[in-house]
């Protein structure tokens, strides 16, 4: 369906717009820049970002929309369902991000992060109606939704709205068979109804990006030459269905890795599928917190807990078991919101969650952590 855009050799990269540059904590547009520029010049040309994201629909403004021809580039963005209170607010959603985008329509318009909450909301405010007729008037070339639920509900889903072009779905290969998340049924879902798939949080928010975690110098000492991130990526290549794999990227560097992946885009041999599994293995019993720092939690907090923080602290000391860092790291905290220690239990960021993670449980044993002698 969309050859046009992702039937290219190099064209299965699609830029996350998320994690992007920064410099002593402000957005750096001139390495934003030259992130695109790197991208767009290596034949990719697709971008995810989402109306939550107000930042990411700027930046994308300056870096890309300012800077090429509108006929050379697709932008996906989103319509915040969760944030909807009102049939009003989602034209104004749409207009907000095209006013911060800069530009009249945008190529992909998704209904954002359905769950069986937000699909309630959708339905109460007929946003599939309203996405339909942004399609009609040519404001959106083709309609979807990223998804954050069961197989059952996305089955449900997409049998009830064949107007589906596209959808959004968390996959990776630590989640491909985690009862939890079950990416491959969420895939084998997808494929059921043919729909064009786009793969979010392909690296798990980075965790399947580290080098220095065990599995991460599993990898690296299989083949020295090619990031560990790469076989992530390369454990969708020549799965049916998917039109792009999206990399949250934030340095110059992950660009040019990506490009080198993307650009002789291999599929896994079966020796290197087995080093997976143990690596998946390595993963599972390192304990962590499956946390991809997508920050839909922190507005919901009461005490204005960083969470993602927290959770990155957990990851980090079970990674190098360096118990001063998290000590420091953990007061250090106190200076910009909320310590873990502060948490209420109300539940309402795990309500939020698309990892479905404890996190009040989890807040609780970054707190023990910090407090041991």
């Amino acid at each position: 369906m969309f050859e046009q855009y992702f039937g290219r050799k190099t064209g299965k990269l699609g830029y996350g717009n998320m994690r992007m540059p920064k410099v002593d904590g402000k957005l750096d547009v001139a390495t934003a820049c030259k992130m695109t520029d790197a991208f767009m010049k290596a034949g990719f040309s697709y971008f995810d970002t989402c109306y939550t994201y107000e930042a990411s629909e700027k930046m994308l403004k300056e870096a890309l929309v300012k800077r090429y021809p509108r006929e050379s580039f697709q932008i996906n963005t989103k319509l915040s369902v969760l944030f909807t209170h009102n049939a009003g607010d989602m034209q104004k959603m749409f207009d907000t991000s095209l006013e911060r985008l800069g530009t009249d329509h945008v190529d992909f318009y998704f209904l954002h992060a359905l769950n069986s909450d937000n699909l309630k909301k959708a339905d109460e405010f007929d946003a599939w109606g309203f996405i339909r007729g942004l399609k009609e008037k040519g404001a959106a070339k083709h309609i979807g939704f990223s998804f954050h639920d069961t197989p059952e509900l996305l089955d449900d889903t997409l049998r009830k709205h064949p107007e589906t072009e596209m959808v959004l779905l968390q996959l990776n290969y630590l989640d491909w068979e985690e009862p939890k998340v079950q990416s491959r049924r969420l895939y084998e879902t997808a494929r059921k109804y043919n729909v064009p798939i786009s793969v979010m949080e392909p690296c798990k928010g980075g965790w399947l990006a580290c080098d220095d975690s065990e599995a991460g110098k599993l990898l690296k000492s299989a083949n020295p030459e090619v990031s560990v991130a790469s076989w992530a990526f390369r454990f969708f290549a020549g799965l049916e269905g998917i039109m792009t794999i999206l990399s949250g990227m934030g340095t110059l560097g992950e660009v040019e890795d990506n490009i080198k992946t993307f650009s002789d885009f291999k599929p896994l041999t079966e020796e290197e599928r087995e080093l997976l599994k143990r690596a998946v293995e390595i993963i599972k019993a390192t304990p962590s917190s499956p946390c991809t720092d997508c920050r839909y939690c922190i507005p919901h907090c009461p005490k204005n807990i960083n969470i993602p923080g927290a959770l990155h602290l957990y990851n980090n000391y079970h990674i190098h078991k360096n118990p001063d860092t998290l000590r420091h790291l953990y007061y250090m905290m106190g200076t910009v919101g909320a310590r873990p220690e502060e948490c209420e239990n109300c539940g309402v960021c795990e309500k939020v969650c698309p990892q479905h993670i404890e996190i009040p449980d989890y807040l609780a044993k970054v707190t023990d952590l910090a407090g041991k002698d």
